[in-house]
């Protein structure tokens, strides 16, 4: 039976103050840890985790039964699926944050005035950082080992869909602390399922937490950025575009179009939106679509597209809009590289858009106008993840502009202060 909070909303606020002010003592150890003893931690984090597959595979399984019966989607059903190859990416993407390089304590630049104070300005951990999150029970360790490699502690509230998931991965993550020397109160995961519990995120737990990372649809992400009262680092929906430019290699464009839509439909990188450019229209949009029918993607086209592919139905207006996560693709003609920026512009999420021409000036041109986080040339959107990015993972992409943009990994979950070296100096 799942823990949950059936005695009002005060046991809830008790319950996550708590978790807060554990955090925030936590945190400050961490902030004093050498790259050595993270990276100790992280290896035990990881063996630990392998260790404890056939429980979490165990937990997991519950998990899927409940969203099946509770009729979900199969993309949702992807996306809240283990299996041991998942679990040992998993573990193996813990030991890739240990190999990164340490952030805290770096040099981010250094000067001398005039006067002969030397100033360096040094990066340092955000503190205590919540992170709120559907879904996908790889967040649990995702979140836990970058935050823990920039020396936050972390509280993980994720969906109530994988809450047993979620429950094994960290009893993991916290055996490997413990085994380390280091407190368990370092990554914490929210154990109720009430939503009480998030109102209690977003509010800051009396000044405990520092930021909040929500990572999910689009109604849980405009929720916290109404209601947070600590900065929000925004993991907005992944409404991706590609569009093929009137000089698109035509194997390329089939190449990458069915990749960034089906590999995996349910992650935020897959693309939802194709627009063709007409100058194409007759040699590239059949075939793509022809692949995409094949490997099973339903189609919504405009007019054109309905003409030309007999599968296609009509797109309606919020089509364009719609991030499916699904097997289903919205498909347009567009009268050129202005008609496809102004389209991804109108409807875009500011995620991840990409382009598929071999005209170096349309690249650029796409490149300097379109003002998403991820932009992509000739490169599946897929791509839009930290560990591709050789970040070792990431918490999610950020779609904002302020402080963390794009993935977001170690140095994204760091701040920075300044040290001013002197040798007597007063100020006149």
């Amino acid at each position: 039976m799942l823990e949950r909070a059936t005695t009002g909303g005060g046991d809830i606020a008790a319950l996550m103050l708590d978790m807060g002010a554990r955090a925030r003592k936590a945190a400050r150890r961490l902030a004093t840890l050498d790259a050595a003893a993270k990276n100790r931690a992280l290896a035990a984090m990881a063996g630990k985790v392998r260790a404890a597959s056939a429980g979490i595979l165990a937990a997991n399984a519950e998990d899927i039964a409940a969203m099946t019966a509770n009729g979900q989607t199969a993309a949702y059903l992807d996306r809240g699926t283990l299996n041991e190859e998942r679990i040992e990416a998993i573990a193996a993407g813990i030991e890739a944050v240990a190999a990164l390089e340490d952030p805290v304590g770096g040099v981010i630049a250094a000067w001398e005035r005039p006067n002969g104070l030397r100033i360096e300005r040094v990066r340092t951990p955000l503190g205590v950082i919540g992170v709120i999150y559907e879904s996908r029970p790889n967040v649990t360790a995702d979140a836990g080992a970058l935050c823990l490699k920039a020396g936050n502690a972390v509280i993980l509230r994720g969906g109530s869909d994988t809450i047993r998931s979620n429950r094994a991965i960290h009893a993991a993550l916290a055996a490997g602390l413990a085994e380390a020397g280091l407190p368990e109160d370092a990554i914490q995961v929210v154990p109720v399922t009430d939503r009480a519990a998030v109102g209690e995120m977003l509010k800051g737990l009396g000044g405990a937490l520092d930021v909040i990372v929500p990572r999910g649809g689009k109604s849980l992400v405009a929720r916290v950025q109404d209601e947070a009262r600590v900065p929000v680092f925004a993991h907005l929906e992944g409404l991706c575009h590609i569009v093929i430019d009137r000089k698109a290699d035509l194997d390329m464009a089939v190449a990458i179009a069915a990749n960034a839509k089906m590999r995996r439909t349910g992650i935020c990188g897959a693309m939802e939106t194709l627009l063709v450019d007409r100058a194409v229209k007759d040699t590239h949009l059949a075939p793509i679509c022809k692949a995409l029918v094949a490997a099973g993607c339903e189609l919504r086209g405009d007019a054109e597209v309905c003409a030309a592919i007999p599968e296609a139905v009509p797109a309606s207006e919020e089509d364009w809009r719609t991030e499916y996560l699904d097997s289903i693709l919205s498909v347009r003609v567009v009268d050129g590289l202005d008609d496809a920026i102004g389209h991804i512009e109108t409807y875009g999420s500011h995620h991840t858009d990409g382009i598929v021409t071999d005209d170096p000036e349309a690249a650029a041109k796409f490149f300097a106008e379109v003002d998403s986080a991820i932009l992509t040339h000739n490169a599946s959107t897929q791509f839009a993840d930290g560990g591709e990015f050789g970040m070792g993972g990431e918490i999610g992409i950020a779609t904002g502009r302020m402080h963390a943009r794009g993935p977001v990994g170690v140095e994204q979950l760091t701040s920075f202060k300044y040290r001013v070296h002197g040798t007597g100096q007063v100020r006149p």
